[in-house]
């Protein structure tokens, strides 16, 4: 967990203290899901692990650190558990073990050390999350108490295919480690991720991503949280904010006032009819990036319309993602939006009982792009599926696409950090137009903050929509595959830059001008 430190927020004033503890908040959360195993015990497991170790070279060999093994070669039986534990396959498409699930991490995921905060994942955002397209239900993996039933541990795995640099790979996103808090000396957290892992080799997965806030061995790409305010008066109510030094109440919530519409022509919801234009303009924006997720269309529907919730009475309810484009009058779809709802409780509080935060999730524009996308010709099926069509064992698939060419040729553009200074300052303007209205639906929809990382294009637009840095940091971590640290948009900040690992072998600082990191973890 970082320190809880002072630092400034966007208007040159002393930070709330909302952004403090928010921001340790969010370190905690990816702080192994709350599973507090001090530094060495951390490093004694993941040395033992395919991840790159602390002085090893990334410069030349780029690419798994072990090879696919076949599946009588990976360990039939689970990992053994403490006497009076046993394994489980959870069901999320049971309401019952859902509630389990949600149950375990409500009480136990992630809380702050003051007590007054803690994460609140909702059954309908666990269903957003854990049911994206292609997931498997062995990479859901439960610990039960024999005697009791009692769920006492879970952690998660998801598909996702990545591509880092030139190289493409199926993986898993590692997720929602949680260890009830009475069982924390039971040193169950190595075992459940030893366990996922092996049912992911099982099924012809080989490589993982994970994020981490503590350093382990070793980050691929380091970010910082930053915070917008934007119901500052209910942050000062509820005691998670303070009035700067030298400023009145009035105009500490006066500098975060909102207008009350949005300005953008042609700005609406998205609709399942958008899918094809956002999925190709949503693929050929990330494929500016270093390291990103690839995305099909089925999974780009999922991401951002199966959370929208369900009408009841003409209210939506249960509602996790909002997802926004911005069409002409042609109906040509040249940006799109999106952020996701994860609230906290707050407790102990007479007036408050829940922070509502929004964080920034995937977004693109043709901003960044000289000329339109052009049409694809390409067709057929996917490397993958042709694979499996001709019986190719999933344990030889492993850096086969599930994008089909039509799919995969929307990734053809230059990378981010070869954009012409002319082609950034437009896609700065663009940007801060388009998270200004954001900012704007997020008040609408009584949001209290919203957050986001350095990753992506963010660095263009925190500044000027008086996001404020946190004390929170995030590392990416990659299992069983070597690449050179990704720059991660930190470095405007003093001291940033030493705790960016790209910083050791980038020679110019691109970390001003943008990031590599294009992945965006819930």
């Amino acid at each position: 967990m970082p320190p809880r430190s002072k630092s400034n927020d966007a208007s040159g004033g002393d930070a709330p203290e909302a952004m403090h503890n928010l921001a340790r908040l969010m370190a905690m959360l990816q702080n192994d899901a709350g599973v507090r195993n001090n530094a060495p015990r951390e490093h004694r497991f993941w040395k033992t692990q395919p991840v790159v170790q602390d002085g090893e070279s990334t410069e030349e060999a780029q690419g798994p650190i072990h090879p696919p093994l076949p599946p009588d070669r990976v360990r039939a039986e689970a990992y053994p558990l403490p006497a009076d534990f046993e394994w489980v396959t959870v069901d999320i498409e049971s309401d019952a073990q859902l509630k389990e699930v949600y149950d375990l991490l409500s009480a136990n995921y992630v809380e702050d050390d003051d007590s007054t905060l803690r994460f609140d994942y909702s059954p309908e955002f666990l269903q957003w999350s854990l049911r994206h397209p292609g997931y498997t239900s062995k990479w859901h993996v439960g610990v039960r108490v024999v005697s009791t039933g009692k769920l006492v541990a879970f952690i998660a795995g998801i598909p996702l295919e990545m591509r880092v640099r030139d190289q493409v790979f199926r993986s898993t996103e590692i997720n929602f480690l949680c260890v009830h808090k009475k069982l924390r000396s039971k040193r169950l957290a190595p075992v459940l991720i030893k366990e996922v892992t092996r049912r992911c080799h099982l099924e012809g997965v080989f490589q993982a991503i994970y994020t981490v806030g503590s350093v382990l061995p070793t980050p691929v790409s380091c970010a910082r949280y930053y915070h917008r305010t934007i119901n500052a008066e209910k942050l000062l109510d509820i005691g998670f904010s303070a009035v700067p030094h030298g400023m009145s109440r009035a105009e500490h919530i006066r500098r975060f006032t909102l207008p009350d519409e949005t300005a953008t022509p042609g700005l609406r919801e998205m609709t399942d009819d958008d899918v094809p234009q956002v999925s190709r303009l949503f693929r050929r924006y990330m494929a500016r990036f270093e390291m990103s997720a690839r995305y099909t269309d089925e999974e780009v529907r999922h991401l951002l319309l199966s959370g929208r919730g369900r009408d009841e009475g003409g209210k939506r309810v249960g509602q996790v993602t909002w997802t926004y484009v911005v069409a002409d009058e042609a109906g040509v779809i040249h940006d799109f939006v999106s952020f996701y709802s994860l609230p906290s409780s707050v407790l102990n509080n007479p007036k408050h009982s829940k922070l509502n935060a929004a964080y920034l999730f995937y977004y693109a524009t043709d901003a960044a792009f000289e000329e339109p996308l052009p049409k694809s010709d390409a067709s057929g099926p996917s490397q993958l599926a042709q694979a499996k069509a001709e019986g190719v064992p999933a344990w030889q698939c492993s850096e086969m696409s599930a994008l089909t060419p039509a799919e995969a040729a929307d990734e053809d553009v230059a990378p981010w950090n070869t954009e012409s200074a002319e082609l950034r300052e437009r896609l700065k303007e663009r940007l801060n137009a388009l998270m200004r209205d954001t900012l704007v639906i997020a008040k609408q929809h009584g949001f209290d903050v919203v957050n986001c990382l350095t990753v992506m294009d963010n660095a263009l637009f925190v500044y000027e929509q008086k996001f404020g840095p946190g004390d929170g940091f995030l590392r990416f971590y990659l299992f069983n595959w070597r690449v050179a640290p990704i720059p991660g948009g930190m470095g405007a900040r003093t001291g940033e830059a030493e705790l960016d690992p790209a910083a050791k072998v980038t020679r110019t600082p691109v970390s001003l001008f943008g990031s590599g990191n294009g992945i965006v973890m819930v």
